[in-house]
């Protein structure tokens, strides 16, 4: 391919980024308004998140190795086609039950999109300093994503109502649809992976079940038997799939990717940052709206700096690990997202809005640094046929850390009562957010340093042809 169809190439998977990561940011604006609606407790709100967040996450390593073995293009269009019929489903969702579960729905197709489309991305951009700049302009659509969420969820939540904020995805999903079968060649992996359904089935049962404990912990009690029963079985799940997955002669989940620090490092940096994130988002829009009085669209605008932040700086943090590497980014990450949470630690009800933006723009600088060098930190090093997998695994730590953030978060929130129980709570969580900085910091330091570059070279030497721990 030229470099004009390459670039075209990276246009059309952007697309499908941002109507995923668009969907987060225009749901959350709108939580206060579905939560009247739909008479939605905090829980329910967690879940309307969650279900999205935790379902992406459970089957993007699924989507990824599907896309390297049957095509990547087929299921990428699939994917398109299944998110935009669930965003309209969504739209029309009589009670809160049927819309987390068409939220559910979306993100069984927005899962065959990201893993799939980075693959793609990889394995258009082979030259590695490209590769980087491509990643780069991939982070820099979250911040457009955020950019628009807020603003277009407020307008569309205030003037024509919550529902309203689900029928922008389907317009692009077509569109998608139509220029990925015009200019997205088709590509597989020379040795695709078989499924592993067993081990597919100890991802779901290990995230649904500390994810609901998490979330229904304070409504059922910590100490109760659904409670401690749900986090027995995520240990359990745990523990099975780390021991089932290396006797597997194609697992679901390559544990040897793991050996390589710099990969084992992206990954729990991802975690904890969007854990970060996830927190932000959520108890920022109960901030904003239920506390201060603030309207949608007026909240929306609030969260400009976060979104702007992660659109300026993304691309220019890719920029940054094409030239000199990841550290940077990393540590500059990491260092103020922990400086931001302190600070939102000091907010009240009265704090001046120009104050709390300034505090936003910290925030959103830690976040839009440390995004790209995640993912080409994970997918560096690793054989272009397995792109999907590793690709696949940086999204879901993604997920992952989103979907314990607003578990987390929610948790603590809801059994505040009034502004000052709220107030307290919130400072509960901030002080959460600058320790997942801290540990950003952290790992960043840690998976970048010369013995972390050495375990990687070790790691990516062993990794084709697969050779199991013990044969079945």
């Amino acid at each position: 391919m030229n470099r004009r169809r390459r670039v075209l190439v990276l246009l059309i998977c952007c697309i499908s980024l941002l109507i995923v990561s668009l969907d987060n940011t225009i749901v959350n604006v709108a939580l206060p308004s579905i939560g009247r609606a739909l008479h939605a407790p905090i829980s329910g709100l967690q879940w309307t998140i969650d279900a999205y967040t935790l379902t992406l996450a459970s089957l993007l390593m699924l989507s990824g190795s599907t896309g390297d073995r049957i095509g990547r293009r087929r299921v990428f269009q699939i994917g398109l086609l299944v998110f935009t019929s669930a965003s309209l489903l969504c739209s029309i969702a009589p009670t809160l039950e049927w819309l987390i579960a068409f939220r559910a729905l979306q993100a069984i197709g927005g899962s065959m999109l990201n893993p799939v489309a980075m693959s793609i991305i990889t394995n258009t951009f082979t030259d590695p300093r490209e590769r980087a700049q491509a990643i780069g302009v991939w982070g820099g659509v979250v911040g457009i994503s955020m950019a628009l969420g807020p603003v277009v969820g407020g307008v569309l939540t205030d003037s024509v109502g919550w529902r309203s904020i689900f029928w922008i995805n389907v317009p692009i999903g077509l569109a998608a649809v139509l220029l990925t079968w015009r200019f997205v060649p088709e590509s597989k992996s020379e040795k695709p992976r078989r499924i592993d359904p067993v081990g597919q089935v100890f991802v779901i049962a290990l995230l649904a079940s500390l994810t609901y404990g998490i979330i229904e912990g304070p409504g059922l009690g910590w100490t109760s038997g659904l409670t401690i029963g749900c986090f027995a079985v995520a240990l359990l799940s745990l523990v099975a799939l780390i021991w089932y997955e290396p006797r597997r002669d194609e697992p679901l989940i390559d544990v040897r990717f793991f050996r390589s620090a710099p990969f084992s490092g992206a990954a729990a940096i991802a975690v904890a940052g969007f854990a970060a994130l996830g927190t932000f988002l959520f108890v920022n829009t109960l901030y904003l709206q239920d506390i201060r009085g603030l309207s949608a669209l007026r909240a929306g605008l609030c969260m400009l700096p976060v979104a702007l932040a992660t659109l300026i700086f993304g691309p220019l943090s890719g920029r940054l690990v094409g030239a000199r590497g990841p550290r940077i980014s990393l540590i500059a990450g990491g260092t103020c997202m922990a400086v931001g949470g302190v600070l939102l630690a000091q907010i009240t009800p009265a704090t001046p809005i120009p104050a709390l933006l300034a505090i936003y723009l910290v925030f959103g600088l830690g976040f839009a640094v440390v995004n790209p060098p995640i993912t080409n930190t994970a997918v560096s090093g690793m054989p272009l046929s397995q792109a999907g997998v590793a690709a696949a695994v940086a999204s879901t730590s993604r997920q992952v850390g989103q979907s314990l953030g607003v578990a987390i978060a929610g948790s603590v929130v809801a059994s505040a009562t009034g502004v000052s129980g709220f107030t307290r709570a919130s400072h509960a969580t901030w002080w959460v957010v600058a320790a997942y900085g801290l540990l950003v910091l952290i790992l960043s330091i840690v998976s970048t340093s010369g013995w972390a570059m050495a375990t990687a070279e070790r790691t990516a030497a062993r990794l084709t042809p697969y050779e199991p721990a013990r044969s079945r």
